[in-house]
């Protein structure tokens, strides 16, 4: 206990030196279906929130310096544009009822500056682009509401990328895909590659202008949950100058945790019909309870992606949706542990630093000169799916 005791004390001195930026949270989409109904105020984010895993309390016992909050849009909702819109609105919420508490990051230096003013950097991103509904003209309006990182699609392959937990059907991605790939790096907002499918991976490596993003995904390799970063992707980091930040979800961390759920599953995501919850408790009544990874295990995944990426590469994105999480990460007090562990395991302060938040400022403001030399160069994209739907047909007929 005394040597958990120091590791957990230098963690803690470690992240008062290196702020702490975790790269996705869906906290906008827990307030959505909560009670409140979207309510900030009313979901009252100033109280430990036991039935979730995210609040101000414990981000603050967390040490957390910069979250990232989603946007999460479901591919199937009817009206897409709009509830993109709203989730945005959430975030801004988050931001604004708790203006003591969080500074609006809109760029990179905005994170230094809120630690020094004692507040929590809030980042706004949109997970899944679905909400552009084949356009690219929204993308300016959500980097003008204050959206800085955009996940391409989530587990649902949409007309224009496949997903990692869906069948594919353009072989990566479309035309309209790279489009979407060269308008952010334009604007400046982070492309983020963790649900799109291996093969969209390397096209978007190939379009990409600026370093991408895998804001919650693990190596596939230690856990072949189809959501993790393969071997051959990996590979293709370093020379793309990104990161991928190493996730809390179980079945992305526990290679038995996914093989205990994957009965009730299809292409790594829960099959239409199927109540989880109830499935889950059956089989852990029957079986025992459901393995759902550790810290240790996390741990191996980091080192595994920094052996083949390098340290300038690796980061973290917890994917806090008020879900069910390792018994030692179950909510946003516990990155000290995590860290700790890692100071157990030898790693040097600076390489914690760059884990911590080095890194993805590094990314952040590499995705900000790159934009400003673009902008300046290029006029913003106006190009649509269905425009190059037609021409599809055109060139059959």
């Amino acid at each position: 206990m005394a040597r958990d005791d120091k590791a957990l004390t230098k963690a803690r001195e470690l992240l008062a030196r290196f702020p702490l930026f975790d790269g996705h949270n869906d906290l906008p989409f827990v307030i959505r279906r909560d009670e409140a109904n979207g309510d900030v105020k009313a979901y009252g984010l100033d109280r430990v929130h036991q039935e979730s895993d995210t609040d101000i309390p414990r981000l603050r016992d967390g040490l957390v310096a910069a979250q990232v909050f989603a946007a999460f849009v479901p591919t199937s909702v009817p009206r897409p544009a709009r509830f993109t819109l709203e989730q945005i609105a959430i975030g801004l919420d988050i931001e604004s009822v708790h203006a003591d508490v969080f500074h609006p990051a809109r760029r990179a230096s905005d994170v230094a500056k809120a630690k020094r003013l004692g507040k929590i950097a809030s980042v706004l991103s949109v997970e899944s682009a679905v909400g552009l509904e084949g356009s690219l003209s929204p993308l300016r309006v959500w980097y003008a509401a204050g959206i800085r990182i955009l996940t391409l699609c989530h587990n649902e392959t949409l007309d224009w990328i496949d997903s990692a937990t869906d069948a594919p059907r353009h072989d990566g991605m479309t035309r309209f895909g790279r489009a979407v790939i060269a308008e952010c790096n334009r604007l400046g907002i982070m492309v983020d590659l963790a649900h799109a499918s291996p093969k969209a991976q390397h096209a978007a490596i190939d379009a990409a202008r600026a370093p991408l993003l895998w804001s919650h995904s693990n190596a596939f390799s230690l856990c072949d949950h189809p959501r993790n970063v393969t071997d051959d992707v990996l590979a293709r980091v370093k020379g793309n100058g990104g990161m991928v930040m190493a996730t809390f979800v179980p079945n992305f961390i526990s290679r038995k945790s996914h093989q205990w759920v994957s009965p009730f599953q299809r292409f790594g995501k829960t099959m239409p019909g199927i109540d989880i919850d109830a499935a889950v408790t059956e089989k852990a009544r029957a079986e025992g309870p459901w393995p759902r990874g550790s810290i240790s295990e996390l741990c191996d995944h980091i080192a595994y992606i920094v052996d083949r990426t390098g340290p300038d590469h690796i980061g973290i994105g917890s994917d806090f949706y008020g879900g069910p999480n390792p018994p030692d990460l179950n909510d946003t007090s516990r990155f000290p542990h995590l860290i700790a562990e890692l100071v157990r395991r030898g790693w040097s302060d600076a390489a914690i630093g760059k884990i911590a938040s080095g890194n993805i400022l590094r990314v952040w403001k590499t995705v900000e000169r790159q934009a400003k030399a673009l902008s300046a160069a290029e006029a913003p994209g106006i190009a649509q799916v269905s425009a190059e739907i037609l021409t599809r047909k055109r060139r059959k007929t």
